[in-house]
């Protein structure tokens, strides 16, 4: 990447930074800053996350089972624990509903790609969460698709639920979820994890992603993608996911 190319992105992270720290949402990214591919995808993700501190952990996800995941940082000040009231800047407000891990040992990159069974192994516990949305762009699925990937694909917030222990032996492709604002039920879906096999992501995230995230750490969480797609609330809404084995977990907006 040559250094007028930096500058560039430097540039396009720094207006997305501005349009989530102001409330200002911006259509797109000027077409000259766009990224043009996932390196620079990632290399804009990193530069917002940098301005945010410690990262906290990793949101990955595929659209489809067979497609190639794609992952994001998720900042350490936006992670909160289940009933937290969100509050500072807010526009948007989508939600997601997900299933997600905290790592409970290193995982450094090393030569031998981590199994299965290493990587889940090294997850500490298991538990039901909210991604928040909240994005710099006005309206994502009119944006460049790589302007929206590099937004921190729409990342604005993470709050975890209570560990469910026995969480081996769910049948994820069989478990049900809710999503409830106030108290109305707005979706209702049963195996909606789009990846087909959301455990598949962690040994990915280990291997693939090690380049990039210099490994997986203690303390880190994994987000593993939406079972509910999309759903907005609005300014001092409650919302309630409710998975029908994992357990359930909850916020409000200030």
């Amino acid at each position: 990447m040559t250094g007028d190319r930096e500058n560039q992105l430097e540039a396009a992270a720094n207006l997305l930074l501005d349009a989530r720290r102001t409330n200002t949402p911006i259509a797109d990214l000027p077409e000259e800053l766009r990224p043009t591919n996932l390196d620079e995808v990632y290399a804009v993700q990193d530069m917002i996350a940098a301005a945010y501190g410690e990262i906290g952990g990793w949101k990955i996800g595929a659209p489809t089972p067979e497609a190639t995941p794609m992952y994001a940082p998720m900042p350490a000040q936006w992670i909160a624990a289940n009933g937290s009231e969100l509050n500072g800047n807010r526009w948007y407000r989508g939600l997601e509903a997900e299933i997600a891990f905290l790592v409970g040992e290193d995982l450094p990159p090393r030569a031998t790609p981590y199994s299965r069974e290493e990587a889940v192994a090294a997850m500490a516990s298991c538990h039901p969460v909210i991604e928040v949305l909240e994005p710099g762009l006005s309206d994502s699925t009119k944006a460049d698709r790589n302007s929206t990937l590099a937004d921190l694909q729409m990342h604005g917030g993470f709050i975890y639920g209570p560990a469910f222990d026995n969480w081996k032996t769910v049948d994820f492709n069989t478990e049900k979820v809710t999503l409830a604002v106030d108290g109305v039920i707005r979706v209702e879906r049963t195996g909606s994890n789009t990846s087909g096999d959301l455990v598949k992501l962690l040994p990915w995230l280990a291997n693939e992603g090690a380049a990039r995230t210099g490994g997986l750490r203690k303390g880190q969480w994994i987000t593993t993608g939406s079972w509910t797609g999309n759903t907005q609330a609005s300014a001092g809404s409650a919302v309630d996911v409710v998975f029908s084995t994992m357990g359930s977990v909850s916020l409000r907006f200030a």
